[in-house]
């Protein structure tokens, strides 16, 4: 059995095909994510109504709804073992995710609109899950030096990924504006419990809030992570978004056998 060790900006997994397989995903998540202390873990498996199903899983074990990252890595997974073409379709526990190969390294996909956008759910912290069920996300403006200030920040973070505001848990996703149409990014993961080099559906939280309070005119936002930079637009009209593109590097760092 291959396991492919992955990452898109920093956001690390455990990779396989298990078409044909049974598998107990949870335990084994646990297992092969302490190899490389990756932070989750991803199978492909046959699907009814898209080139291939997702599970995903969390370093936990717990399951996870979908990851925008994981999106983009399953998806080069998929077409470097000849599953799929420059273009695919992705089902997810979050909904139906299309993928698009733009080159050997880069790939984008249409992450799920949000089902849940609440821009005061606690104070001046929005709650975003996008997909339905979503991934559920705190999104927050900081205005200090975030990623020289995190450290000091952890217990914050982590209260809040715990916070009863969020009923799921959630991602906690803070950004500090660079310029008009980018920013930096620091995540805390539900399910990691620690500070992840990027976050996927953090990043299109994010994108989409600022889009939401006219905050992003143009519908485009970089935003820098500690592990990569990462594209988000948004489209949209009249209050509601239709459609959000994340873009960013992936890489195959290491090719198990087990």
């Amino acid at each position: 059995m291959n396991v492919w060790y992955m990452n898109g900006a920093g956001n690390d997994f455990m990779v396989m095909d298990a078409r044909g397989k049974t598998l107990d995903f949870s335990p084994l998540a646990l297992e092969l994510c302490k190899l490389t202390g990756a932070d989750g873990f991803m199978a492909i498996d046959h699907s009814d109504v898209a080139d291939f199903r997702l599970h995903f899983y969390n370093s936990d074990g717990s399951r996870g709804e979908m990851c925008g990252n994981g999106a983009r890595c399953i998806c080069r997974f998929a077409h470097d073992i000849g599953l799929v073409g420059d273009t695919m379709v992705v089902q997810t526990d979050a909904g139906l995710v299309p993928g698009q190969r733009l080159d050997e390294s880069t790939y984008r996909v249409r992450l799920n609109n949000p089902g849940i956008l609440d821009l005061n759910r606690k104070g001046d912290i929005a709650y975003v899950e996008l997909g339905n069920p979503g991934v559920p996300h705190a999104v927050a403006e900081y205005t200090g030096d975030l990623w020289a200030d995190g450290e000091a920040q952890r217990a914050y973070f982590t209260a809040l990924r715990h916070d009863p505001a969020f009923p799921k848990g959630a991602n906690v996703n803070f950004f500090q504006w660079l310029t008009e149409d980018a920013v930096r990014v620091l995540t805390f993961e539900r399910g990691v419990e620690d500070f992840t080099l990027a976050c996927g559906t953090g990043c299109g939280s994010i994108a989409s809030t600022l889009w939401l309070k006219g905050l992003l005119p143009e519908g485009h936002l970089i935003c820098q992570n500690r592990g990569g930079t990462l594209s988000v637009t948004i489209g949209g009209e009249n209050g509601v978004i239709h459609t959000i593109d994340l873009e960013g590097p992936t890489e195959v760092t290491k090719i198990y056998e087990l």
